[in-house]
């Protein structure tokens, strides 16, 4: 009889014991035992691979071209500081060999699927029966995008895409990559630069040429806005955020949200309605839509003013210390129209951050998050 290898021997252990703080703990969130456990959130599904866990090809396209006939399901995509919920079906998805987007009424993506590294299909009990998810992560083993069904979900259609993208490795391990810690560095950018970087900026007429400025000049985002002179970004006050959305709620303002993990970003276009805060939390909680996001974790807060051919654009961008995007919000607008003028009118009131937006406009060294 064949003698298990050590590794397999290893693997198991290690999923037994994983097995074992859960019961040991069963309050914890997953992904809070996870950390606790000093593993990724993957390598915590793995180890239950045979038992409530099946590892599926994370292909994102093939994932999504048949996720319309699974009926309508709960998408949550998020990061270390935000989460952010959907119900709905996706709907109008359209793959290419560089990503795909899902433009649904509800379901609003933008995918990355070279970050798409593990997939499982995870089903456990739940007070309410049966809850089955597509879970999907990054080289890293942090969760890009998960699919939750909801009671009125295609539960064969579910299970006929689980048979077909079940993958011959049903380990319950995976290898995960580490991921280098990020720390703010400087840079140094002179008044020649910083001219040139205006012009380019004052010349879009797309808010998507954004990007290319940014690789054009060497650039991140956060040093881009924090170089640029106040009529383009402004640092706000750390309360604009909750009064942004107070206010958004109470005058029905329809606003865009926006939050990426590392292979997909999600999207939410319409009104709010149902804020709350919880600790260091503040959440919406609305039919459809949930978003829950750490205020703790931000450390700065920026309005940004992007011209377009239409006017111009302006967003509300959250940072955290090593100034990462956490989270960015827009007014609800179309293609072709101007924004709206309530939103604009709100972002450009809100308290700044008078003593910081004073030394901008000059030539100097500006900071981001960096890999070290």
């Amino acid at each position: 009889m064949d003698t298990p290898s050590t590794d397999a021997k290893d693997q198991t252990a290690n999923s037994e014991a994983i097995r074992r703080a859960r019961s040991d703990n069963p309050k914890m969130r997953e992904r809070d035992l996870a950390k606790h456990l000093g593993i990724s959130e993957a390598e915590y599904v793995a180890a239950w691979c045979g038992i409530s866990a099946t590892r599926i090809e994370p292909k994102a396209n093939l994932v999504l071209e048949r996720m319309e006939s699974l009926g309508e399901v709960m998408a949550l995509t998020r990061n270390e500081s935000a989460v952010h919920e959907k119900t709905g079906v996706y709907d109008k998805v359209y793959t290419s060999r560089k990503g795909a987007i899902v433009l649904g009424e509800d379901i609003d993506l933008r995918i990355l699927d070279d970050n798409w590294a593990h997939g499982f299909a995870v089903e456990k009990n739940a007070d309410d029966g049966l809850a089955r998810s597509l879970q999907f992560f990054d080289h890293h083993g942090d969760a890009v995008h998960k699919i939750h069904l909801r009671p009125k979900s295609n539960v064969a259609a579910y299970e006929d895409l689980v048979s077909s993208l079940k993958s011959d490795d049903q380990n319950c391990a995976v290898a995960v990559q580490p991921l280098e810690a990020q720390t703010a560095s400087s840079i140094r950018i002179d008044d020649a630069e910083l001219a040139e970087l205006r012009h380019e900026w004052v010349s879009m007429n797309n808010v998507h040429q954004f990007m290319g400025i940014l690789k054009k000049f060497g650039l991140t985002r956060h040093q881009a806005i924090s170089a640029i002179d106040n009529e383009l970004a402004w640092r706000l006050d750390d309360s604009a955020l909750t009064s942004m959305l107070n206010v958004a709620a109470g005058e029905e303002i329809p606003i865009m949200c926006f939050v990426g993990s590392r292979g997909v970003i999600q999207i939410h276009t319409g009104p709010i309605k149902h804020i709350k805060t919880m600790g260091p939390w503040i959440n919406i909680m609305d039919p459809g839509f949930h978003l829950h996001l750490r205020l703790d974790h931000i450390a700065e807060l920026w309005a940004v003013r992007k011209p377009n051919r239409d006017g111009h654009v302006t967003s509300m961008e959250a940072y955290d210390a090593n100034h990462k995007l956490i989270i960015q919000f827009f007014g609800q607008r179309r293609e072709g129209d101007d924004e709206r003028g309530d939103w604009r009118l709100l972002i450009e009131n809100l308290p700044k951050m008078t003593s910081f937006t004073a030394v901008k406009g000059e030539g100097r060294s500006v900071t981001s998050g960096v890999s070290t």
